[in-house]
C-alpha cells in the first residue's frame, strides 16, 4: 500500500486545527558571526515556542538534492515529489487564475534585459507589477501565434508572467529557455528527447516567442526580451479533502504558491497584500477550515539576492505575528520552509530545512529555533513528505493501524 493511501485511511472525520507557516527558503549557512539567518535573527516568540515544541530537520525531496518551491510543498503537503513531478509553469497559470485546458502547455515567463544573446538581467530589475502588466498588454495585442501555436499571455507579479501554447499536439518535455545566471549567453529550448514529436514543437513554438518578443520590446531599457521555463500540461492529482478529509485554506501573496494550493485543493485568499494582512485573514477565516497554508516570499527573495542581513530582518518580522497565531489556540503548528536559501550562496540548496512543531505532544529538547538545535530535535532527520502525517497525528486525525 502506498503511503498516501494509508495515512487516508487512518484519517478521522474530526480533530483540532494545523497551521502550516511556511518561510519560503529559510534554511541558511553561518554568515560571518558563525550564525545562520534563522540563528542570527532576533525572534523571542518562536524561540519560546521552540521551548515547548519538537524540533527536527527535513530532507525536502532527497539527500543532497536540491529541490524547487513546486516539489518542495507538495513534499510539505504530503505528497511525494517524486511521483508528483509538476511543472511550475502550471503552478504559476493556477496561481492568476489562467485556464489551462487538457493539451495545452503552460510556462513561467520573466521579462529580462538583454544584451546581443547575452542576458544581463534575468528578472529586468524586478520592475513593478503595474509596468509589467502593460507590457503584457501590448503582447497581447502584438503575438498571437508562433510556429502555427497560439499563444495567450496573463500578467503575474513584478517581472513574472505566465504563458500558454495551445492548438495541435503540445508536450511538456521541454528544456528551460534560459540560462539560469546573468552573464551568460541565452540558451533556447530543446525537447528532452529528439524522438517526442509533441515536446519539440513546445520548444519550437517557445524559441520563436522569444524573439518575437524581443522584436516588440525591443526599445525597452529593461525587459527588452523575456525567458520562458517550466512547461506544463495540466496534471491529475487528488485533493487535500480527497486524501485526509480536511477543509484547507491557502493564505499567500505571490502566485505560484496559490496555484500551488489550488493544486491540492484548497480554498485561496485572493487579494492579499502581505503577511500582516494574512494573519487578519486567517483569524477571520479560522472557524471555516481545518487546514491553514500561511506562506512567506521574502526569505527566499532576499537569499536569493545575496542579502543576509535583509533575510534577517524579514524573519524578525514574522516572529513579530507569533503571538497572533497563537492566540487562535491551533492544535498544531508547523513552522518551516520549503528549501534552503543560503544568502551566501544567493539560491536553492540541498541542505536540510529546520522544523519546529508545536503540539500538545511535544518532546521539547531546546530553547531556540535554529539550524543547529533542530538537527539535536525530538524528531531527527526525516523527508518532507511525511510532515502532514505528524500533523493529522497531533491533531488526533489519524487512527492506530493495524490490531
Amino acid at each position: 500500500m502506498r503511503r498516501e493511501e494509508l495515512i487516508s485511511k487512518l484519517c478521522e472525520p474530526r480533530g483540532g486545527k494545523m497551521i502550516l507557516l511556511v518561510m519560503d527558503g529559510v534554511g541558511g549557512l553561518p554568515g560571518p558571526e558563525g550564525l545562520t539567518e534563522l540563528e542570527r535573527a532576533s525572534k523571542p516568540h518562536m524561540d519560546e515556542l521552540a521551548a515547548r515544541s519538537d524540533l527536527g530537520m527535513m530532507h525536502v525531496v532527497g539527500v543532497g538534492i536540491t529541490p524547487g518551491s513546486g516539489p518542495g510543498h507538495l513534499a510539505l503537503f504530503g505528497y511525494d515529489p517524486l511521483e508528483h513531478q509538476i511543472g511550475r509553469g502550471i503552478l504559476e497559470a493556477l496561481g492568476i487564475g489562467a485556464s489551462v485546458l487538457p493539451g495545452e502547455v503552460a510556462a513561467r515567463a520573466n521579462f529580462a534585459t538583454f544584451d546581443g544573446e547575452v542576458v544581463v538581467d534575468r528578472r529586468a530589475g524586478r520592475i513593478s507589477t503595474e509596468e509589467s502588466r502593460g507590457l503584457v498588454e501590448l503582447l497581447s495585442r502584438e503575438i498571437e501565434e508562433v510556429e502555427g501555436v497560439k499563444v495567450r499571455f496573463y500578467p503575474g507579479k513584478e517581472h513574472r508572467f505566465v504563458v500558454v501554447f495551445s492548438g495541435g499536439e503540445l508536450g511538456e518535455r521541454v528544456s528551460d529557455a534560459d540560462p539560469g545566471r546573468e552573464g551568460e549567453r541565452m540558451t533556447w529550448a530543446r525537447a528532452e528527447d529528439e524522438s517526442d514529436g509533441a515536446s519539440a514543437r513546445t520548444a519550437r513554438a517557445a524559441n520563436a516567442l522569444i524573439r518575437r518578443v524581443r522584436e516588440v520590446l525591443g526599445s525597452h531599457p529593461r525587459a527588452n526580451g523575456c525567458l520562458v521555463r517550466g512547461f506544463a500540461l495540466p496534471p491529475d492529482i487528488r485533493s487535500l479533502e480527497e486524501l485526509y478529509g480536511i477543509r484547507a485554506c491557502a493564505l499567500a501573496v505571490y502566485p505560484m504558491y496559490k496555484g500551488l494550493a489550488r493544486l491540492v485543493g484548497m480554498d485561496v485568499v485572493e487579494g492579499l497584500r502581505d503577511l500582516s494582512h494574512a494573519v487578519e485573514e486567517l483569524s477571520r477565516l479560522y472557524d471555516s477550515y481545518d487546514y491553514f497554508f500561511l506562506h512567506v516570499k521574502y526569505t527566499d527573495s532576499r537569499g536569493e539576492d545575496g542579502d543576509f542581513e535583509a533575510k534577517v530582518r524579514v524573519i524578525e518580522e514574522v516572529d513579530l505575528h507569533i503571538p497572533r497565531i497563537l492566540s487562535l489556540n491551533p492544535q498544531v503548528l508547523a513552522i518551516t520552509g520549503d528549501h534552503s536559501t543560503p544568502s551566501l550562496m544567493r539560491s536553492h540548496s540541498w541542505h536540510p530545512v529546520p522544523l519546529l512543531l508545536f503540539s500538545p505532544y511535544a518532546r521539547p529538547t531546546a530553547r531556540s529555533f535554529g539550524e543547529r538545535s533542530c538537527m539535536g530535535g525530538s524528531l531527527g532527520f526525516f523527508y518532507a513528505k511525511d510532515l502532514m502525517g505528524l500533523m493529522l497525528s497531533c491533531a488526533g486525525r489519524l487512527s492506530k493501524f493495524g490490531a
